[in-house]
């Protein structure tokens, strides 16, 4: 009887661990750089190399870092919508990752260009200090420098929605972040 016991113990316990499992949104992976200060980087721009993308750029107000490459699928899905928040006055600083530069500047030529700048990272060693793991991935970094939030996957109306806007709200003043007060989303 004992020997029947074992098995199914085993088979329960991992029931239990599947089922919690399956609850879970697979898109929600915590990040240990949430309430810290952002890496330092300092990468050429993917537009222009002789100009500088650094940390200091993102000091002293509320924006986001999008991690893209033209290689990733669903960094094109996303791009619609980067370039909507951009007109409303979104600042957005993109971090090109694991890309070829004329690529990169042919495809923001051809969909539009959202970013403030962009870091082009063609190794992929700024992502890592990022912990990206894999793109489309975005960023929310306070006015304090501080990562506030991070996303994986396509950044959409809905997720704007429920995401970023609450901690928006709650972390900006309206000097922080001038686009909210403008409508922005």
């Amino acid at each position: 009887m004992v020997r029947y016991l074992a098995p199914l113990a085993i088979l329960l316990v991992i029931g239990v661990f599947f089922y919690f499992g399956l609850q879970r949104n697979p898109n929600d992976v915590p990040s240990a750089l949430i309430g810290k200060q952002i890496p330092t980087f300092s990468l050429p721009s993917v537009t222009d190399p002789q100009d500088l993308v650094t940390n200091e750029a993102l000091a002293g107000h509320v924006s986001l870092v999008n991690v893209w490459g033209t290689w990733c699928v669903e960094c094109r899905h996303e791009h619609g919508y980067l370039l909507e928040l951009a007109r409303t006055g979104v600042p957005i600083y993109g971090l090109n990752v694991r890309d070829d530069r004329a690529a990169a500047n042919d495809w923001l030529a051809r969909l539009g260009n959202p970013y403030v700048s962009s870091g082009f990272d063609p190794e992929g060693k700024a992502a890592i200090d990022w912990g990206v793991t894999g793109a489309p991935e975005t960023f929310l970094i306070g006015s304090d420098g501080k990562i506030l939030h991070k996303h994986i996957s396509p950044l959409t109306a809905q997720v704007w929605q429920n995401d970023f806007l609450p901690l928006l709200r709650e972390h900006c003043g309206p000097t922080d972040c001038p686009f909210l007060a403008a409508g922005g989303r």
